[in-house]
């Protein structure tokens, strides 16, 4: 690219972020003297929201997670699993959750000149 195209280049790109930053100048303030025009600011508020009702007495137990003991480790329900099968589930044809991670690619050192 020859130097009078590097300048044409940076010129037009110039051009257009200037017409980008006018346009979204010119739509701010329109939108300003709208708000000022309508003589009224107005903020959106929040709703109360009603207050959650208790767990239902009729659920199983299993459903329920387990309880954290103070200065133990947390405990999960379910228990977390591995994210590949163990050697009997590949055995038995089981596909691992992950793909196979790449391999790692060396080339070759770079000689001095």
């Amino acid at each position: 690219m020859s130097t009078d195209q590097q300048k044409r280049a940076v010129r037009t790109d110039f051009w257009v972020a200037a017409a980008i930053i006018a346009s979204g100048l010119a739509v701010s303030g329109l939108s300003l003297m709208q708000l000022s025009a309508s003589g009224r600011v107005s903020s959106a508020h929040s709703s109360q929201f009603a207050q959650s009702q208790t767990a239902p007495a009729d659920t199983a137990k299993g459903d329920t997670p387990a309880e954290a003991k103070p200065g133990g480790t947390r405990p999960t329900t379910p228990a977390p699993e591995p994210a590949r099968p163990d050697a009997k589930a590949r055995e038995s044809g089981a596909e691992p959750a992950l793909p196979p991670a790449p391999a790692e690619k060396a080339a070759p050192p770079i000689r001095e000149k």
